[in-house]
């Protein structure tokens, strides 16, 4: 199943600071689910589902649904932090890491991955930043398919980033040598979304 990811992990009790802790700045403790998106909600059928990775330099790689599920997934629990200022902690998700999906992609000298959805959202983030255990695409949450208002059937998950660079809906990866900025990011969302950072928007 491989190893979990555990943005901080508190064994006991867990004490109303030690919650602070785990929060970043500006942001407060969120105990639902909010639903946030910028348009229609995509139901895309699960035998016209697939994933690519498409590199500059390289063939591209595609998984079916049913190729995707097969593949070695995570069991991952993290903290994830959205731009509007709510932190949910401790969520539970099921998906593949990124590592696996790019094992053996001719990367070259891309340096920058731009994940593209259905409803024609882009999102853009460097490629240090989702390799080496950091970033999945993950399809169940708290043990359930992901709902489609949240993403699913499979979305982006990159905690360590704003909530918006975890793209729902998510049908694949683009590698580039050059920075793209996505959907959000070209309208005024900061370009890295660092959220310890409160990387919000232009300027931050």
């Amino acid at each position: 199943m491989g190893q979990n990811f555990v943005s901080r992990a508190f064994k006991g009790r867990r004490q109303e600071g030690e919650l602070s802790s785990r929060i970043p700045p500006g942001q407060y403790l969120e105990r639902g689910f909010p639903v946030l998106s910028a348009g229609p909600t995509p139901h895309t059928p699960l035998d016209r589902w697939d994933f690519s990775i498409v590199s500059e330099v390289a063939e591209p790689k595609r998984w079916t649904w049913e190729e995707f599920r097969a593949l070695p997934h995570e069991s991952i629990t993290a903290d994830i932090h959205c731009v509007t200022k709510w932190s949910k902690l401790d969520t539970h998700w099921e998906g593949v890491s990124l590592d696996t999906l790019l094992a053996g992609v001719v990367t070259s000298n891309a340096r920058y991955v731009v994940a593209f959805s259905d409803g024609d959202y882009t999102t853009n983030l460097p490629l240090e930043v989702v390799a080496g255990g950091k970033a999945w695409v993950v399809y169940d949450y708290d043990g359930q398919p992901i709902a489609p208002e949240h993403g699913g059937p499979a979305r982006l998950l990159v905690p360590q980033r704003y909530f918006w660079k975890s793209a729902k809906w998510v049908r694949g990866l683009r590698l580039v040598e050059k920075d793209q900025p996505g959907f959000w990011e070209t309208l005024g969302y900061n370009n890295n979304g660092d959220p310890w950072k409160e990387q919000r928007y232009w300027g931050d």
